[in-house]
């Protein structure tokens, strides 16, 4: 702990905002419910951890829902992925698209909060027809590595865990990944949450 500015004023006992946006790997995923549980165990009352993403949207979306959803809350961390929907073929989005629509956002959260610690995700790899509906999606992921090592922010590579799984243990990935694309609770404690705690509580 203590690498980012929201879990030092925390442990300071001042109250901070965290803001998840995405698609429905966010909305859905139970991640941000054991984030908020997990913050209010360690910091009771100071924590305030909000859900503001939105099931099947992508960054187009996310660059016209960012002032109600996001910067209306003024957050003082945001964990953004939106990738899995960008490399959706029927949105038609571009990889430059997904770039700058993922800078516009960080520079909109960084002019109301210069110290926002912003966290670029990568998720889960789909598969089957899932996979078919977006077969660019390493391209995708690449741009928020990129992004990522090119302002300096935090990463965390949920991919490269599940690709790891999905390689070594596929059974078991169908498991936590029962429709495809979305984890299942278990799949979200097992590597998106553990993920998350590795890079928060460290």
């Amino acid at each position: 702990m203590g690498n980012f500015q929201t879990i030092r004023q925390l442990d300071a006992g001042k109250e901070q905002c965290i803001v998840a946006y995405g698609t429905s790997l966010t909305e859905g995923g139970v991640w941000v419910d054991i984030l908020r549980t997990q913050l209010q165990d360690r910091y009771p009352g100071l924590a305030n951890v909000i859900n503001s993403a939105k099931s099947a949207m992508w960054s187009q979306w996310g660059i016209e829902n960012l002032s109600e959803r996001v910067l209306a809350h003024k957050p003082d961390m945001a964990f953004i992925e939106f990738a899995m929907n960008d490399a959706y073929l029927p949105y038609e989005t571009s990889l430059d698209q997904c770039r700058s629509r993922l800078e516009f956002m960080i520079d909109k959260i960084l002019e109301i909060n210069a110290s926002c610690d912003i966290i670029l995700m990568t998720m889960n790899p789909p598969v089957g027809e899932h996979l078919e509906k977006r077969p660019h999606i390493l391209e995708y992921y690449q741009v928020y590595r990129s992004v990522a090592e090119e302002r300096n922010l935090t990463l965390i590579d949920h991919f490269a865990e599940w690709n790891a799984i999905s390689k070594e243990d596929r059974e078991r990935f169908d498991r936590l990944v029962p429709d495809g694309i979305h984890p299942s609770p278990e799949g979200d404690k097992e590597v998106t949450v553990r993920g998350i705690e590795r890079v928060l509580f460290n």
